[in-house]
């Protein structure tokens, strides 16, 4: 096979309370990084954000991109900017600096240590369609990850060699290429409109 895909399933994923609500974190490298100890590399969570105003944690040295599943949230960032985040809005901001959030919502949160890069972005798939997703390394990064989280519905994910597995709702596929570019398609299985937010993640 020219990748390697990985199932994290609800029951896997980690749940903590926060001032401001709770998050989930979904996935985490490597594997064995502990967040509290600041040593991953890049981590993915989603936070339900449940206080009218809180203060994100200080996290120098760790770039975040911060995507809107559901709600809408104004981040200011102290002498930088403010900004309206509703469904599928994001923002990418360092997280050194001082960001007070103001609303309810929940979010996708991609965190990267430096050197580390990535990208966020919502894909609604209707009932049975099928969408062909490309899979491209980053010249200059060693590694490329492609990460497929189920916020609604689930998926078929059908490789070049013809295997395939599901995704179902709340669960995430990492996939990892072995041999370079490639594509592969998803397919809506649910009886209704399902929403994914894949993340590409570039790193050493």
């Amino acid at each position: 096979m020219q990748y390697e895909a990985k199932i994290i399933t609800k029951e896997q994923q980690k749940t903590n309370t926060w001032s401001g609500g709770t998050t989930t974190q979904l996935a985490i490298y490597p594997e064995d990084a502990d967040y509290s100890m600041r040593n991953f590399t890049w981590r993915l969570s989603s936070a339900t954000v449940e206080a009218e105003e809180s203060i994100f944690t200080s996290l120098p040295g760790i770039n975040r991109i911060i995507m809107i599943l559901e709600g809408e949230i104004v981040l200011e960032h102290q002498g930088h900017y403010k900004k309206v985040l509703g469904k599928f809005d994001q923002d990418s901001f360092s997280g050194g600096w001082t960001t007070k959030s103001i609303g309810q919502a929940t979010d996708f949160n991609l965190m990267m240590k430096e050197g580390c890069q990535g990208k966020l972005e919502a894909v609604i798939l209707e009932k049975d369609e099928v969408k062909t997703i490309d899979f491209e390394n980053k010249e200059g990064f060693t590694n490329s990850v492609q990460v497929l989280y189920s916020l609604k519905g689930s998926i078929t994910i059908k490789f070049p060699d013809k295997e395939s597995f599901q995704l179902q709702q709340g669960e995430m596929a990492i996939i990892r290429s072995k041999s370079g570019n490639m594509n592969y398609e998803i397919k809506n299985i649910s009886i209704s409109d399902c929403e994914l937010v894949i993340a590409n993640i570039y790193h050493q």
